[in-house]
């Protein structure tokens, strides 16, 4: 990898205490190496970017590639880069993975999926299932509002829209629960994980070709029968990108901007008097302001450079790995005021934290959905919501891609007082 003076003063990555509040390291590395040589702790060497101006121009650049096999080293081959277990299960052409024109192509088939009507549709289903949830723990005053509510709530959305059937839901629950507890252990866990949800959603692709519905995999199907040319590892990769992305991130969205509020005081009584007062414009941008705060997406997927290119000064080579740290720049006092203040009516909050380009994210219509029902309905029916816990008891989840708490417990006041 190109040469990077060594600066002794550079902070610590990714340890369990950077994990915890990353934010001034990578105010550190925006003032002082804002395109930083790393290596990661599976032994990959790559290249973070922390300032908004280069992230954004980084986001959209044709010559950072997403497919893995432009990487220079042999990582991808073993699993090192992209979404552990993917490459076993054959998993590897989904639009995390891929450029155009082939990107273009697969993006443009589940795109009316998540088109703002078709969302809007969804509402009844993501309001029926919040309160589902709520239901079951209202009356005990308590709840790990990361396991009872954050986590099932995208999963059974994402599933419905999917159209994987209701009996079937519990299964891919317990498979995705095994992904997200072996997210910082053995990849293994993971990859086991990993191959039951293909193994399943191929053979659910199987029986739907005899049984087509209105959903999103039947939309697929229909898509390659009408010459499309999607082929079945390529639908069961779409199918499986959809589930990943679609449940973690809003696990963390939900979560992350559920304990924000609480350790905001101000903020959340802001938040608090207008869900009371139905005001759906300051819950929309409330929820903006917490993508940008402390976003699910801690750093955005892998990128590789096909051609040697400058960035901020720092000469990348061909083939080397780039990844943009979406939470650095989101934090970044040349674009935000105030960066590291929580302000609900924060105006002007173009952040990063669903991505920017070709490449944003395709679900967040439906995320920034689920989002605003979660933590409006938290709100309104359990008014006098707390943690249960000290900040510094809880832990986030160790990752690279993803940043999340694995638990968040709360406590109220069980007859609403």
């Amino acid at each position: 990898m190109s040469e990077q003076p060594c600066d002794s003063s550079a902070p610590t990555l990714f340890t369990w205490e950077f994990a915890t509040d990353p934010y001034p390291a990578y105010a550190w590395l925006r003032d002082h190496a804002p395109v930083h040589r790393t290596t990661l702790p599976s032994g990959v060497d790559a290249w973070l970017v922390t300032r908004y101006a280069d992230a954004k121009k980084a986001l959209a650049d044709p010559r950072l590639s997403k497919n893995p096999q432009r990487h220079s080293a042999a990582a991808h081959a073993k699993g090192k880069v992209g979404i552990p277990g993917e490459r076993s299960a054959e998993l590897m052409t989904h639009l995390l993975n891929i450029d155009p024109p082939d990107h273009t192509r697969l993006r443009r088939l589940v795109s009316k999926a998540f088109t703002p009507g078709r969302v809007a549709e969804f509402a009844p289903r993501v309001r029926t299932l919040t309160d589902q949830l709520i239901d079951a723990f209202e009356e005990r005053g308590e709840a790990d509002l990361i396991h009872e509510f954050a986590f099932p709530l995208p999963i059974y959305a994402i599933c419905d829209l999917l159209g994987v059937p209701r009996e079937d839901q519990d299964d891919l629950r317990d498979w995705a629960g095994m992904m997200i507890r072996h997210g910082s252990g053995p990849r293994g866990g993971v990859a086991r994980a990993v191959k039951r949800i293909r193994g399943y959603l191929a053979e659910l692709i199987h029986r739907k070709r005899g049984d087509l519905g209105e959903d999103l995999i039947s939309g697929l199907i229909r898509a390659s029968d009408h010459g499309e040319h999607l082929t079945e590892n390529e639908a069961a990769a779409m199918c499986f990108v959809l589930l990943f992305a679609g449940f973690e991130t809003t696990i963390n969205l939900i979560g992350n901007g559920v304990y924000a509020l609480l350790r905001n005081p101000e903020q959340r009584a802001r938040m608090q008097r207008a869900v009371e007062e139905g005001d759906e414009r300051l819950l929309a941008a409330g929820v903006e302001e917490l993508l940008r705060y402390d976003g699910p997406v801690e750093i955005a997927t892998w990128r590789f450079a096909t051609e040697p290119l400058t960035l901020a000064g720092q000469r990348i080579a061909e083939g080397e790995p780039v990844l943009v740290v979406l939470a650095a720049a989101d934090r970044d006092p040349e674009r935000f005021a105030a960066p590291d203040v929580l302000d609900l009516t924060r105006r002007d909050n173009q952040h990063l934290g669903y991505g920017h380009g070709i490449h944003y994210c395709l679900g967040a219509p439906l995320a920034r959905l689920e989002a605003r029902t979660a933590i409006g309905t938290l709100l309104r029916r359990l008014p006098g919501l707390r943690l249960a816990a000290d900040p510094e008891d809880l832990r986030w989840r160790g990752g690279l891609i993803m940043r999340g708490l694995r638990t968040l417990p709360v406590t109220w006041n069980s007859t609403g007082g």
